[in-house]
């Protein structure tokens, strides 16, 4: 049962780049701070400039940045820029439909999953990157 990171990790790129509001940051920078390649760092970041919640500035001094304050990007719009479709792993799901049990769990699932998504999507929604910086700072020192 396989999971994936690209959510916080997504997370961790946002809350960086409002660490270090003053001017763009390399992909190589966000990925040293990340503990990952870059080449995965530049995927997440396309995604999220295409979300227009990052801009991008080409050439020597160029890198990446927010698009606009940290109290202006939700945790929600970040989810599903990277998560757009979340299947909770029904779509690799293959119960015996011959058994009682087996023959309902999909929809039982489906239910208890649906209401399970909407309560995470109120509270990604609740929080943005404003809340992170703020949590971070409460809890790390202000060096770059």
């Amino acid at each position: 049962m396989a999971g994936n990171s690209r959510f916080a990790v997504s997370v961790h790129i946002l809350a960086y780049l409002a660490y270090r509001k003053e001017g763009a940051v390399s992909s190589s920078e966000i990925a040293a701070s990340v503990g990952t390649n870059p080449v995965v760092i530049r995927r997440l970041l396309s995604a999220l400039v295409k979300a227009r919640l990052v801009t991008a500035q080409k050439g020597a001094s160029g890198g990446f940045a927010l698009a606009s304050t940290p109290a202006g990007i939700p945790l929600l719009a970040v989810y599903r820029t990277v998560e757009p479709k979340p299947d909770h792993g029904l779509n690799r799901f293959a119960p015996n439909h011959r058994c009682p049990v087996g023959a309902r769990i999909e929809s039982v699932l489906q239910g208890i999953f649906f209401k399970a998504q909407a309560g995470m999507e109120a509270e990604l929604a609740r929080v943005n990157v404003a809340e992170v910086e703020r949590q971070l700072h409460a809890v790390c020192a202000r060096k770059p």
